[in-house]
């Protein structure tokens, strides 16, 4: 008896490639790996290429720094359509302005924790770390980010500021620029200076947890408790001619901002008593940049992830 095989009906098919191409493009290495590290962080501080929720707090406070100098520019050029006014008062001067205390912290507090602890949070160190980037590109990409974006929310306003005071001037914008020109650079300088201190003490703070409302809390903590503690030391020691406001986590860049914008602090801070308080500022800022340094290095270390 012969065996028959039952006939299979004739079905078409079709293989698909759905699987990962190789990468054909140009190749770079660490410094592109570092760029690109920083390029997304940028992109996530801001909120670019996200939902509309996450662009509201950063451009709102971008917004509410600005409405100062606005303010300032509207009311010059009010008076100065006032043919029977005579002296236009400063109401804001850049050195006051570059320092938006308030605004800028609540920045500093979103921003850094947005930056550095999903990454944690997420388990993608391991893969971040696979390739060439090494934990010193990671840490400087990521304080770059910040640090960029600071500098950004710092020296938008104050340009507003400048462009605005230029153009409502009595005596004609080119004569204000040549009588002002050195606010740019001033403001540039003190700008990089908050900017880079901020970044470095906001993202060692938030490196140490991986939820953002903890390591904007502790940014915000230290800030604020620190402060409290140097006004109540300065107030015991009389109010004035005291070092004890360096123990404030911000006087340090205010300091150096003053020495920027008038060549030594300015007479109402309580460290401008003080004999060498400019060196003793300074020597208090590379401290503390250092010390949020060695922090961050020491979190990313190749070792451990």
């Amino acid at each position: 008896m012969a065996l028959t095989t039952p006939s299979l009906p004739d079905v078409g098919g079709a293989v698909y490639d759905r699987g990962y191409r190789p990468y054909d493009g140009p190749r770079g290495g660490r410094s592109t790996a570092r760029w690109a590290l920083w390029r997304l962080s940028v992109r996530r501080t801001l909120g670019l290429r996200r939902s509309w929720r996450q662009k509201v707090l950063p451009w709102t406070l971008l917004a509410i720094a600005t409405i100062p100098a606005i303010v300032d520019v509207g009311a010059q050029y009010l008076i100065r359509q006032d043919d029977g006014a005579g002296f236009i008062p400063n109401f804001l001067t850049y050195r006051d302005y570059s320092d938006v205390s308030t605004v800028l912290l609540l920045f500093v507090a979103v921003a850094a924790p947005d930056v550095i602890c999903p990454d944690r949070h997420d388990r993608v160190l391991p893969l971040i770390f696979s390739r060439q980037l090494t934990g010193v590109d990671y840490v400087v990409a990521k304080v770059g980010a910040v640090a960029s974006v600071v500098f950004g929310f710092a020296f938008f306003p104050q340009m507003v500021l400048f462009l605005g005071q230029t153009f409502v001037s009595r005596d004609g914008a080119l004569d204000y620029y040549l009588d002002h020109d050195e606010v740019i650079w001033q403001v540039g300088v003190a700008s990089a200076l908050f900017a880079l201190y901020y970044a470095l003490i906001s993202v060692a703070l938030a490196s140490l947890t991986d939820r953002r409302i903890v390591g904007g809390i502790a940014f915000l903590g230290v800030a604020l408790v620190s402060s409290a503690v140097a006004g109540v030391l300065v107030s015991a020691a009389g109010g004035d001619e005291t070092a004890f406001d360096l123990l404030s986590v911000i006087t340090p860049p205010r300091a150096l901002r003053d020495i920027v914008f008038l060549g030594h602090i300015h007479w109402s801070e309580p460290l401008s008593g003080v004999s060498g308080g400019g060196a003793m500022a300074i020597l208090v800022y590379i401290a503390v940049c250092s010390a949020s340094a060695a922090v961050l290095l020491w979190r990313y270390r190749e070792v451990q992830l």
